[in-house]
């Protein structure tokens, strides 16, 4: 990750977090169910709550990471205010779908495999595939799905978000 981990906030372990940890402490399959908790807590799984997870069950911290990054579900990056997925999957990619990234990361002044604006009001990531190959090239914005979209489209997504 080239982002920088200062940037990256610690977050304080919630009540709520404590409490579903001390739910699903000695269940069988037990780490699935905390991490979904506190990705929909948090919105991601902050490396300090991962932590703390590893300690209260104990479990070794490899054995969460193994999780959190074996399922697409899961992220250990906190969700910028707006987020972006553009589809690089082979229909999406050959309709175009790198001059899009190319036209965001321009937009947002993105260098190299930089994911967050300067503000963090925006998040890019390129994903292999959407499931709208029909509607190729296709952009998440916010989860709200466009199809057929074209490098002069992207000014909207972006522009009338911008305060």
């Amino acid at each position: 990750m080239s982002e920088d981990v200062s940037l990256l906030t610690e977050e304080a372990i919630a009540d709520e977090i404590k409490a579903l940890v001390e739910k699903w402490k000695d269940s069988e399959g037990n780490l699935i169910m905390i991490c979904h908790g506190i990705q929909k807590h948090y919105g991601y799984v902050p490396r300090n709550v991962a932590k703390y997870v590893s300690e209260q069950i104990n479990i070794p911290l490899a054995r969460i990471y193994e999780i959190l990054t074996f399922y697409n579900y899961f992220t250990m990056e906190p969700p910028a205010e707006n987020n972006i997925a553009v589809c690089m999957g082979t229909a999406c990619y050959l309709k175009g779908g790198g001059q899009l990234v190319e036209e965001i990361k321009r937009k947002l002044n993105l260098k190299g495999d930089q994911k967050y604006s300067a503000d963090r009001k925006y998040k890019l990531e390129e994903v292999r595939c959407i499931g709208c190959c029909g509607l190729a090239p296709v952009i998440t914005f916010n989860g709200d799905v466009s199809g057929r979209v074209v490098v002069d489209d992207i000014s909207k997504f972006i522009e009338d978000k911008k305060d």
